[in-house]
């Protein structure tokens, strides 16, 4: 899948900074850690202007990343990462991730020769664990780094294990390879135990998601049980 543009000037200033006083303070995850709630909404909010800015200038797939950004910031406050490990099914979605992970200043490099990458790439960042693009394959990804983990753990004491999230949509949950991650999940013991299957489950793909699933899905979101804990 081609991803690059021929571009001559590879940017590597911050033209918004000064524009976002919470951002221009997060350098790492590590800095998002001590805001409050409120601090954080404010971040979610000027992490999506400066992905907007920047794909503005670069192109790319806006709508993605632009429908994670609270869950982004949601999961870098709460898991330790880089040790925790976050697995974005569809890696193009990862831009507000990239911007949140030491890469703000070279985010208008996306998908440019020797710039970013447009999907998380290992070699690029301690913070992408795994080279996706698209799609399904985060589960059984996250599922080996979780087994691997635990393992390492029960063989060295002073090793700490490591939670694995996987962020999965609900269009990409219902291909075979997701199901195979989830059959295998099921049976690997407490090696599957620091697996964590987030489901991004807002409808959209890029053909209307059907079958069992998503019936399932739909139910389970128009249900009183769950109407009741959004309440």
């Amino acid at each position: 899948m081609a991803e690059d543009k021929t571009s001559t000037e590879l940017p590597d200033a911050i033209p918004t900074m000064g524009r976002f006083p919470l951002l221009d303070r997060v350098s790492a995850p590590r800095d998002l850690r001590n805001l409050s709630v409120d601090q954080l909404r404010q971040l979610a909010e000027e992490l999506r202007a400066e992905t907007v800015d920047a794909v503005s200038t670069t192109g790319g797939h806006l709508g993605a990343s632009l429908g994670v950004v609270e869950l982004t910031v949601a999961l870098h406050a709460v898991f330790d990462t880089p040790d925790d490990r976050i697995i974005w099914d569809v890696g193009h979605q990862a831009y507000p991730h990239k911007i949140l992970t030491g890469r703000r200043e070279r985010v208008r490099t996306l998908r440019q020769p020797g710039g970013l990458s447009g999907f998380t790439r290992r070699s690029e960042s301690e913070y992408d664990p795994f080279g996706a693009a698209h799609s399904s394959t985060s589960i059984s990804a996250g599922l080996g780094m979780a087994v691997a983990h635990h393992l390492r753990a029960e063989h060295d004491p002073s090793y700490r294990e490591r939670n694995v999230v996987a962020v999965i949509g609900d269009g990409s949950i219902s291909a075979g390879m997701a199901y195979e991650a989830m059959n295998n999940a099921s049976v690997a013991g407490p090696g599957a135990g620091r697996l964590i299957v987030v489901l991004n489950d807002n409808e959209m793909s890029i053909a209307p998601p059907v079958g069992a699933m998503s019936n399932y899905l739909s139910r389970l979101m128009s249900s009183r049980q769950f109407l009741g804990l959004r309440d």
